[in-house]
């Protein structure tokens, strides 16, 4: 009933068969059906490891699956394949987690991070899917630390330490602030570091404002990437929002100077209750390697979440 809409007349005629309909059932039943299998796999491995016979409440265990197609300079591109996981864990205690996550970001640039919604599966970075133990504590007042240690899950496997610390506060009624440091260590890839600066307020009219700093080091090529994003947002109605967005991304090598610079607009849309999703995102990049020429790209992506419990914004 959340789906479909019916006129009076309509509401007990037979159904018609057709393509869509058996489609648009046969996803339904691929949620309903692994849905619940994924939300049980987490509250499973929370009971087992934690030894504890309950499972806590909050567990952001998930599957995604997408499709993406973008056309970019007038080509249209196949649909890609995209799949994304987390296994989390916590203990019985709260404190220490199994996180089991596809891919991790700390390796991928800057400038692709920011991006990521604008790129298909064939145009990021390979990852690999990372296994860690997470400690999470609270330094003070409303400051969250939480430190990792865990591998990357391949042959040979490469170990990894990350430790992350953060802040929100609200010093008026109308801004909202945020700042982020974490500090990585990769045996093969050396350290890095990154410090994140956020900063949001109402615009009225059911706008919201939104702006980030970001500034990474990059210790074994000794040198900084930066970025400035600038955002709004719009919940248009119950099914859909729009999100237009300006970046500017930077380097420190060989000297200070910018690096790209891009736009896009997405316009993400609830297609059925709270757990499919498509996404339309037009973009416009003007990068240094090409002399700041435009690059348009339109993509269209489909999204499924297989999971019991996930922020999906």
């Amino acid at each position: 009933m959340s789906f479909f809409t019916f006129e009076p007349e309509d509401f007990w005629a037979e159904p018609e068969d057709s393509i869509w309909l058996d489609f648009s059932n046969w996803v339904i039943r691929q949620e309903r059906e692994y849905g619940e299998s994924v939300e049980s796999l987490g509250a499973w491995a929370d009971r087992t490891l934690s030894g504890s016979s309950r499972a806590l409440p909050n567990n952001r265990s998930y599957l995604r699956l997408g499709l993406a197609a973008k056309s970019e300079t007038g080509n249209l591109a196949d649909f890609e394949q995209e799949v994304r996981f987390r296994l989390e864990v916590p203990t019985a205690e709260e404190k220490l987690k199994l996180v089991l996550d596809s891919e991790t970001d700390d390796l991928v640039p800057l400038a692709e991070r920011d991006r990521d919604r604008q790129l298909v599966e064939s145009e990021r970075t390979d990852s690999t899917a990372t296994g860690a133990l997470r400690f999470i504590t609270d330094l003070g007042d409303a400051v969250n630390f939480s430190t990792d240690i865990g591998g990357r899950l391949r042959l040979p496997p490469e170990m990894f330490w990350r430790a992350k610390v953060g802040k929100g506060w609200k010093p008026g009624q109308d801004w909202s602030f945020g700042t982020e440091q974490r500090v990585y260590y990769y045996h093969t890839e050396g350290w890095g570091a990154r410090t994140w600066f956020g900063a949001s307020r109402p615009l009225g009219n059911g706008w919201n404002f939104y702006a980030s700093s970001e500034l990474e080091w990059i210790h074994d090529e000794r040198r900084f990437e930066a970025a400035q994003i600038f955002s709004v947002h719009k919940r248009l109605n119950n099914r859909s929002e729009l999100r237009p967005r300006l970046g500017v991304l930077g380097e420190s090598k060989p000297n200070w100077r910018t690096t790209s610079y891009f736009a896009d607009l997405t316009w993400r849309y609830r297609v059925y209750e709270d757990w499919l999703f498509a996404e339309l995102i037009p973009a416009v990049t003007f990068p240094r390697e090409d002399d700041f020429k435009e690059r348009g790209s339109v993509l269209f992506r489909i999204e499924m979440y297989f999971a019991g419990t996930m922020e999906r914004d």
